[in-house]
């Protein structure tokens, strides 16, 4: 018995979008894929403006949202591959991003806020 090897070639991302619910990802062969924010609990729990704040990483091989700490692949979305990231994990970052949100403006450079810091800029969109 052979097997063949087909090798398939994965489409980049160009845009991103989502909806109280949906991220939708524009592909570079035409097509939109659209998957559940419940796949990425990060994600779900963002604020829109957090979630506006993406950037192509690897030429379109992927989608990175600095607010988040959150990356996802096309390959993985395609896949239909959801967050492999632990309830305890997750608990954790909500934890920290609570404490943050508690603290004044002005404090510890909370988006909106004007200071010197080594985030990288923002993509305009």
């Amino acid at each position: 018995m052979s097997t063949s090897l087909v090798e398939i070639e994965v489409p980049s991302a160009l845009r991103i979008s989502t909806t109280a619910d949906t991220l939708n990802v524009e592909l570079s062969d035409g097509r939109t894929i659209g998957v559940p924010l419940a796949w990425f609990p990060r994600l779900l729990h963002a604020t829109a403006s957090e979630r506006r704040n993406w950037r192509l990483i690897g030429g379109g091989e992927g989608v990175h949202w600095d607010d988040l700490d959150e990356d996802i692949s096309v390959e993985g979305l395609l896949a239909g591959r959801v967050s492999g990231e632990s309830q305890k994990s997750l608990g954790k970052w909500l934890q920290v991003r609570d404490k943050e949100r508690a603290r004044p403006r002005g404090s510890r450079g909370l988006p909106g806020e004007r200071t010197l810091s080594r985030r990288r800029p923002q993509c305009v969109r």
